[in-house]
């Protein structure tokens, strides 16, 4: 079901402003766009032959989180204890193919985009690239959109990073 063009207009400006947050490193406020009972996770991509299901593990996950791992995954990076952004990332997310439907309630919506992360650290010229698409679901809350769900779908079985420190 399709949504009115101002609302979709909102969501890509959601969208904008929730990957300048987390190109910027301001993730406190990262923190702000997301509901109470967010669901954040990111499946394995499992390979099969043509046919086969399901394409993705049901059973394990790059992560699985919900508000309070995700604050203390942001807490933990201002620590001495987070080697793996040390130094910290630079990352630039680039947000692409948005598709915007109807969500189960009307003050919801479901977004599905393509996303590519680039990562650089430290002075190596070397980057790593994540693509995938986010299917996420943007619940109103006191007159702004804020992320309720998102399943981030990696294109590759085999991420070929170091780490997955970052938010994608």
């Amino acid at each position: 079901m399709s949504v009115p063009a101002d609302v979709r207009a909102e969501v890509l400006e959601f969208l904008h402003q929730e990957a300048e947050l987390l190109d910027d490193g301001r993730l406190d406020d990262w923190l702000g766009l997301l509901t109470e009972d967010v669901s954040y996770a990111m499946p394995i991509r499992l390979t099969r032959e043509r046919g086969q299901e399901p394409a993705l593990s049901v059973e394990m996950q790059f992560f699985q989180e919900d508000l309070a791992t995700l604050r203390l995954r942001v807490h933990r990076l201002r620590t001495d204890f987070a080697w793996a952004e040390d130094p910290p990332s630079r990352t630039r997310h680039f947000v692409t193919n948005v598709r915007v439907a109807a969500g189960p309630t009307p003050d919801e919506v479901d977004v599905r985009c393509n996303v590519l992360v680039y990562r650089n650290r430290g002075a190596s010229a070397a980057a790593d690239l994540i693509s995938g698409e986010r299917r996420d679901r943007l619940r109103r809350v006191g007159g702004a959109w804020k992320l309720a769900r998102r399943v981030f779908v990696p294109d590759q079985a085999t991420l070929g990073v170091d780490n997955l420190a970052i938010f994608v």
